[in-house]
């Protein structure tokens, strides 16, 4: 076979469905005439079976002996709702034609038909069908990145997490918020609901709330009508109204005006809201998905932010787990990133050594998860094969401090009460593991067990610090 001839495509397939052997055959001698592939089927039962070969396109009678054709019709596009269906009848009425339409047929023929005016319908039809199952392919290509599998770990934290990821996704909740330290994957969290929801077929819209100015941000959530405002030339749809059918990503939430958070408010409230210089109420159904770094219990202490739009976010919450809380997921999520920038950069890294894992798994990581993958990054970007050593990491390695590696205050310490403190944070950095913790403070496992008892500390082999519960609305 020739390289032309390999890359022609494939032939459309068309099914044609009714029980008059001519209009059978005169289709079919006409349609295999212009290229296309064509099955035939005198029944409904044959159809469904013919069905299973998936064609691109159905002539479909509308009077069978075994069902008619409408019926027919829902149960195909039950199992496929690709293909384009065009129904023939001889006994037309204005009510049929209109059912047929509703129902989802992309034209209605009467009998008899001339194939010369039958042709341009049909090439037609078979366009539809191919820009169908191209947006499909598209919107599954778009969602791959963001399935649930997607999100790297194996600690109880990341599967409860992913488990309540599906629940949400799969529910009709209309709110949502990620609680959780800088690069710990809200971004990725927040897509991952989208995509693996109805709303999939929907547009998802983010915004920094961080990054603009509160008049800004303003327009840019809710729009604004032609003169609103100097620079309002004419009238801008907002996030909100433009992700209609899908969902609004609110990141940093946390840094809204007081100003914009009432507005916000009154929309989760009502779910409506008006254009900036506006008079209409505009009502989208959308999904709202907000995410912060800050404490906003304190911050609701403080009165930088409502209480009683704290409290409607908090309908369903989300803590996003620092890194530092599930250790044994560091080496799952470096080898996931370094086997991904091989791909990219072309390269030959066959893993890690000893030496980089130990000083992965007892790193702090405060840049959390983002700062894993850019450390990954770097290190098969500059050493593009073999083992990577601990060097591959220079910039997680600790740093030389000069003559001390430690400074006595002036006023001096509390030896014991330093020992402890360093102890506690060892614990609290590993999440408990005592043998984790020793690295960290170059001891052994019994020089660890020793010190916990002497401190009292029975219970930091497996305490974790975790945020404090919020208020409860109306507490």
């Amino acid at each position: 076979m020739t390289a032309q001839a390999s890359e022609a495509p494939a032939r459309a397939t068309i099914l044609v469905v009714d029980d008059e052997n001519l209009v059978r055959w005169s289709l079919r001698k006409r349609l295999e005439a212009t290229g296309y592939q064509v099955l035939e089927a005198e029944d409904g039962a044959t159809a469904l079976a013919q069905f299973r070969e998936n064609p691109d396109l159905v002539l479909l009678d509308f009077r069978l002996p075994d069902v008619d054709g409408l019926t027919l019709m829902r149960q195909m596009r039950a199992g496929d709702p690709d293909p384009i269906f065009i129904l023939m009848t001889a006994y037309s009425t204005v009510a049929s034609a209109v059912e047929v339409m509703k129902e989802g047929a992309y034209h209605y023929v009467d009998k008899p038909f001339r194939l010369d005016e039958m042709l341009p319908i049909v090439e037609k039809a078979l366009e539809t069908t191919r820009l169908r199952r191209e947006v499909r392919r598209l919107r599954a290509s778009q969602s791959a990145p963001f399935a649930l599998d997607r999100i790297v770990g194996q600690s109880p934290l990341m599967q409860d997490l992913r488990e309540l990821l599906r629940k949400i996704a799969q529910s009709p909740a209309s709110t949502v918020l990620f609680i959780g330290e800088s690069g710990t994957g809200k971004d990725l969290a927040a897509k991952s609901i989208h995509y693996n929801s109805a709303r999939s077929g929907g547009p998802f819209m983010n915004i920094t709330c961080s990054a603009l100015s509160e008049s800004l941000l303003e327009s840019e959530l809710f729009g604004h009508e032609a003169g609103a405002f100097t620079d309002a030339k004419q009238r801008k749809k907002g996030l909100l109204e433009l992700a209609h059918g899908g969902t609004v990503f609110l990141d940093e939430v946390g840094e809204m005006s007081p100003g914009l958070q009432a507005k916000l408010l009154r929309f989760l409230e009502d779910r409506t809201f008006k254009r900036v210089g506006g008079t209409t109420d505009i009502r989208p159904d959308v999904r709202v998905i907000a995410a912060t770094h800050r404490d906003l219990e304190e911050a609701v202490a403080s009165r930088q932010f409502r209480s009683d739009l704290y409290y409607r976010l908090m309908v369903v919450p989300l803590r996003m787990p620092p890194l530092r809380e599930r250790p044994g997921d560091v080496e799952i999520l470096a080898k996931y990133y370094i086997d991904g920038f091989n791909r990219e950069f072309g390269g030959a890294v066959r893993g890690l050594s000893d030496e980089a894992l130990r000083l992965l798994e007892t790193h702090y990581w405060p840049g959390n998860v983002r700062e894993l993958r850019n450390a990954c990054e770097r290190a098969v970007l500059l050493n593009s094969r073999g083992i990577l050593p601990a060097e591959a990491f220079g910039s997680l390695l600790p740093q030389p401090r000069g003559e001390h590696a430690f400074r006595l205050p002036p006023g001096g310490l509390v030896f014991e009460e330093l020992e402890k403190d360093l102890l506690v944070q060892a614990l609290e950095r590993t999440g408990g593991n005592q043998s984790r913790a020793a690295v960290l403070l170059g001891m052994n496992r019994d020089q660890i067990r020793y010190r916990i008892e002497k401190f009292n500390l029975g219970g930091m082999g497996i305490r974790r610090r975790t945020p404090r519960p919020g208020p409860k609305p109306g507490a």
